[in-house]
Order: C-alpha cells, then structure tokens, then sequence
C-alpha cells in the first residue's frame, strides 16, 4: 500500500508541479492558494456573521465551527505524521521560496477550502459547483507550489468535507445554542 500511495503522490506531483508549469500558473497558483489559508477563511467567515442578516449569519457560525474541527484534526495529524514537505525531500521540483515550519500531512489550506465550499454548498447548493471548483484549484496549487503531496491534499478535502457535514447534521444544534448563548443570532 506504501508503495501505491508513494508512485500515486510521485506522478501526480511531477505532473501538477513540474508538466504544468508556467508564467500564468506561477502567478495565478501563488494567489490562489491564500483563498484556503487561515487569515482568508476567518475573515470570509466572521464577514458573514457581521454582515449577515440571521440565516446567513448562522452559516457563518456553522462555517467557524466547521472550520475550527477541522484544523483541530489537521494540527493533530500534522504533529503525528511528521510528514516533510515535497520541496524538501523530492529532487527535481519546482519550488516557490515558500518555507513553512509546520509538516505536510494533511493539507490545511485543502482541509480549510472544502470545509468552507461544503457548509457553503450545504447552506446554498446553487453555487455548489462554483464552490467546489474553487476548492479543487486551492488543492492543486499547494502540489503545484511543492508544499504538499497530492496525498495530503486528498485527506485534506475527506476531512474538510467530512467536519461541514458531521458539523451541518450532528453538530448544528449545538452551534445555535452557542450563538444563541453569546447574542449572536
């Protein structure tokens, strides 16, 4: 199974961050992949509760709880797998100057990204596809920069999608309560 999962990250990461390659992708992938980052998705969300009216301002709420399981499980395994990035292990790859001191395994702007596009898609499914197509371009920028495998990004998207929905259908009630306890609804 290691070596499935070892020849899968090996071909797609040269596909992704080395045959797709160019002016465009470098500028557009180094900008992008902010959309799933921890300062973007706050902002996104808190923006929703401020400005929101009720029931858009209770998917903001949803949208921070959602956000909050999932990088608590990222941070978890993050620490656990110890997982060196690409740029510093694999030879032969594109990297961007980007340093990060935190590991590879999962990816969290991947896990942020799904976990916003599905508690989005859950609350509105008109966008869905909008919003899933925007996630899956964040994914792949972190392979495109050499910061993740495609590895980390896929459990990446399982646990950001699967935190908006234990969060939508489990957790709901207690989010509302939440809001409800600190005035926000």
């Amino acid at each position: 199974m290691k070596n499935i999962l070892k020849r899968f990250d090996t071909f797609f990461i040269r596909v992704i961050n080395g045959k797709m390659k160019n002016k465009f992708f470098d500028y557009f992938m180094y900008r992008v992949t902010d959309l799933g980052g921890a300062i973007f998705t706050s902002v996104f969300s808190l923006a929703i509760i401020a400005f929101g009216n009720s029931s858009t301002r209770f998917m903001g709420l949803e949208a921070i709880a959602a956000l909050t399981f999932s990088q608590t499980i990222v941070q978890i395994l993050k620490k656990g797998f110890g997982r060196e990035r690409p740029y510093k292990m694999v030879k032969n790859i594109n990297t961007f100057k980007i340093e990060l001191k935190d590991y590879s395994f999962p990816s969290g702007h991947t896990t942020a990204s799904f976990c916003m596009a599905a508690t989005l898609s859950l609350n509105m499914p008109r966008i869905a596809v909008f919003l899933y197509i925007m996630a899956m371009i964040i994914g792949i920028s972190r392979i495109y920069l050499a910061v993740h495998y495609p590895t980390d990004v896929v459990v990446g998207i399982i646990i950001g999608v699967g935190s908006s929905i234990i969060v939508h259908f489990f957790l709901l009630d207690y989010v509302m309560n939440i809001a409800k306890w600190f005035s926000l609804l």
